[in-house]
């Protein structure tokens, strides 16, 4: 059972808010509608009901709130709008993603794609699937927890009328297992032939709550619509007949009481041409909104519909509202079940991560040939194609690029959070996406030395590229710099919420950072800096005075522009970052 009670959201700018003191309950083994014109507030319902949005009231599942549920995907699945996913990743990449991010098995992906009807277009990219085909998939994606709870959309607006069927007994099939099932919609006839209860709302207020049977006596009613160019003359005819006028606009009359064999009929008797003649069946508008809960009287009814015949009673509200004193704060959504799972199908599922490592090797060993025609080149800038005009090496921009990727991608096609809200910050999932960029980088790292090496030892002979003395260090440094790339571009993306700035900042460390810690560490100040930290060391290791020169000129190294840059923009990005996901729980 699942039970909204007093709804409200916040207040907008000169005007009421969009949902005002709304109460009503969706019960298991049923499909409920919500039914309302464009803006009468069911999206921000939804958002309410799933705390997407600050408002007051409550929506309790099952008698706990959606944040006191321990797994809130098994709770609840949802379609809020379009599926958020890459256009150039397939439906079964796109699922499996997700099980990952709600801690099911792989294969499940499968399954729903079997339920769904998805089974022989998974491979398809997501860029070619048409309007229906994203909503089968993004059922499946609200499928794949098995939740005990649908909150659906509009899941059917703009379709066809068979995938607008197919939805609606996907639905009708769900409930029969005893599921919940909550769906907007605009059109009342669709929602009377689908739901078995069916909440209707206007201006953000409770209207009526109606069994389905009650919904269609009292708000539909069928009629004959009528087109005519005597269509003033046809109405005095009818009406002196005792038929019903309820619209009499131009040329066009809508009639009660009657049917389209007798108007017909009466038509061809007085000579009067007809040129449209059919029965239809229409929803009649809302009615009056229920009284407030706490008895006031309402700031703004919405008006009837004058022409309309008089609505039926709707039903009370089976639980009173209870509106808390304090308006409730959005809840965030919560962090992958398995992150680590999560980041490696994200980063695996496109083309794109490929394409960027490709180019990147490709981009070292054109730097490389170009350092050996110049034979002034030192091995480790030949062995990472550091060519003098580049802020960095191939490898190491293509691993900041990745990082950034890892974010930006995250903000552009928010897959963890469909229901446009912002993409959640959280500590296991930056570490896992710091691990798996770092992983990234150290692979293109180390496979752009092997090519090149490789590659110059082919063209110019086994001498061409000699190895460094101290390879050791030379290989940390390499490495370090790539995951700092890494680093960099993926703090700065998730930071600033875009791919671009992750990028920017990667270029801002060896361009702007950098030149102002070289001006920093050759002033007296910086020499005298890395004496006393070499001094530091011999003393509080107990070194000999050799091997304390060797400590200064380890840490002199430590200091130099570019890793003393890298450094130092890290602690920034980690320690803002940081600050982020901790305001983020206070919230």
């Amino acid at each position: 059972m699942i039970q909204a009670i007093g709804l409200t959201s916040m207040p907008r700018r000169n005007g009421p808010p969009a949902v005002d003191d709304l109460t009503f309950e969706v019960r298991p083994g049923q499909v409920t509608g919500l039914l309302g014109a464009p803006g009468a507030g069911k999206s921000t319902t939804l958002r309410l009901m799933l705390e997407l949005e600050a408002g007051r009231g409550v929506t309790l599942f099952n008698g706990t709130p959606l944040h006191g549920v321990r797994h809130p995907s098994r709770e609840v699945g949802i379609l809020l709008g379009d599926v958020p996913g890459h256009p150039g990743r397939t439906a079964r990449n796109h699922l499996r993603m997700l099980t990952a991010a709600l801690g099911v098995p792989a294969e499940r992906a499968d399954e729903v794609l079997d339920v769904v009807g998805l089974t022989g277009l998974a491979d398809q990219r997501l860029s070619t699937y048409s309007l229906g085909m994203d909503r089968r998939l993004g059922l499946g994606a609200a499928l794949l927890a098995e939740p005990r709870t649908l909150f659906l959309d509009e899941p059917s607006f703009g379709l066809t009328p068979r995938e607008a069927a197919w939805v609606h007994a996907l639905l009708r099939a769900y409930a029969a297992d005893g599921g919940a099932v909550l769906v907007t919609g605009r059109d009342a006839k669709a929602m009377a032939r689908t739901s078995d209860r069916v909440v209707t709302i206007d201006g953000g207020r409770l209207v009526a709550d109606q069994s389905a049977e009650e919904f269609t006596r009292t708000r539909l009613r069928p009629h004959v619509a009528v087109h005519s160019p005597h269509a003033q003359r046809l109405a005095g005819v009818l009406t002196d007949g005792g038929a019903e006028i309820a619209v009499a606009t131009g040329s066009r009359l809508v009639i009660y009481g009657t049917t389209s064999a007798h108007i017909g009929e009466i038509a061809y008797r007085n000579g009067i041409l007809l040129h449209r003649l059919a029965d239809e069946v229409a929803d009649l508008g809302p009615v009056a909104p229920l009284s407030r809960a706490d008895g006031r009287e309402p700031a703004a009814a919405s008006p009837a519909d004058p022409a309309a015949p008089p609505p039926g009673k709707p039903a009370e509200p089976a639980t009173p509202a209870r509106i808390p004193a304090r308006p409730r704060a959005a809840v965030a959504p919560a962090t992958p079940a398995q992150p680590l799972r999560y980041e490696l199908r994200r980063l695996g599922g496109i083309r794109t991560p490929w394409w960027i490592a490709a180019l990147s090797l490709l981009a070292s060993v054109a730097g490389a040939l170009v350092l050996s025609r110049t034979g002034e080149a030192s091995a480790l800038s030949m062995m990472s194609g550091w060519v003098r005009q580049l802020p960095l090496p191939p490898a190491a921009m293509g691993a900041g690029l990745l990082g950034a990727l890892a974010y930006g991608q995250e903000f552009r096609f928010p897959a963890l959070a469909p229901a446009q809200v912002p993409v959640p910050r959280r500590l296991r999932l930056l570490v896992a996406k710091m691990l798996v960029s770092g992983a990234a980088a150290l692979l293109i790292a180390a496979a752009a030395a092997v090519l090149d090496t490789v590659v110059l030892r082919a063209i110019l002979g086994p001498g061409a590229v000699p190895l460094p003395t101290d390879r050791p260090t030379q290989a940390a440094g390499w490495a370090a710099l790539a995951v700092g790339c890494a680093w960099a571009g993926l703090l700065a993306a998730g930071l600033f919420r875009t791919t671009a700035l992750g990028v920017t900042a990667v270029l801002a460390v060896p361009l702007v950072v950098a030149p102002a810690v070289g001006l920093a560490v050759r002033s007296r100040a910086g020499s005298h800096l890395i004496d006393a930290a070499g001094a530091l060391l011999s003393v509080v290791g107990g070194w000999p005075g050799g091997v304390g020169s060797t400590a200064a000129g380890v840490t002199g190294r430590a200091v130099q522009p570019v890793g003393c840059a890298f450094v130092l923009s890290l602690t920034v990005l980690l320690c803002a970052h940081l600050a982020t996901v901790l305001r983020g729980r206070r919230r």
